[in-house]
């Protein structure tokens, strides 16, 4: 599935949220979209826990480092950013967020997939992520298998998640 599909700007419209490769100019919104996916939507942490892990909207120097290293697919409709999913080095997912009132639409699957081939086309063969409570069904439903449960200390708080991985195909 090429990023945008073949189509025109306005029949994505139609068809649903478009999905882009994100740039710098998006990444203070990226960290408003995981600030607002962490703390507002739905979740099986704590609140305290989900203070530690996000305590602000990720911004600044080394939020931007870490994102300009990675490869950025986004959803948008309009101009607000709905979710977005990051593929680094090695086939590693660092980042997948979607925001509460896009959740359960199919906007993963969509991110996921895009995600998906261009781990192919870059020749990984397998995809791989840590994966919080919230998002191990999303991930297990795409084909992830978990390789482990652990626990990560946040900001005095100890959250629990999977690694997970999932083997590609060879092209």
């Amino acid at each position: 599935m090429d990023v945008q599909n073949g189509l025109q700007a306005e029949e994505l419209e139609r068809t649903g949220p478009m999905l882009r490769a994100g740039t710098a100019d998006d990444y203070t919104a990226l960290g408003e979209t995981m600030f607002a996916a962490v703390r507002e939507g739905p979740s099986l942490y704590t609140e305290r826990q989900r203070q530690a892990w996000v305590p602000a909207a990720r911004s600044g120097e080394e939020w931007n480092a870490r994102l300009g290293r990675q490869e950025i697919i986004l959803s948008e409709r309009g101009q607000e950013i709905e979710g977005f999913m990051t593929l680094a080095e090695g086939g590693y997912i660092d980042f997948a967020f979607i925001r509460p009132e896009s959740q359960g639409t199919g906007l993963f699957r969509r991110l996921f997939e895009a995600i998906r081939q261009r781990a192919q086309q870059h020749g990984f063969n397998r995809l791989w992520v840590h994966a919080s409570l919230t998002a191990k069904p999303a991930f297990s439903a795409m084909g992830f298998t978990i390789l482990r449960e652990e626990a990560v200390e946040v900001g005095g708080e100890t959250l629990k998640r999977f690694e997970m991985e999932m083997t590609l195909p060879a092209q």
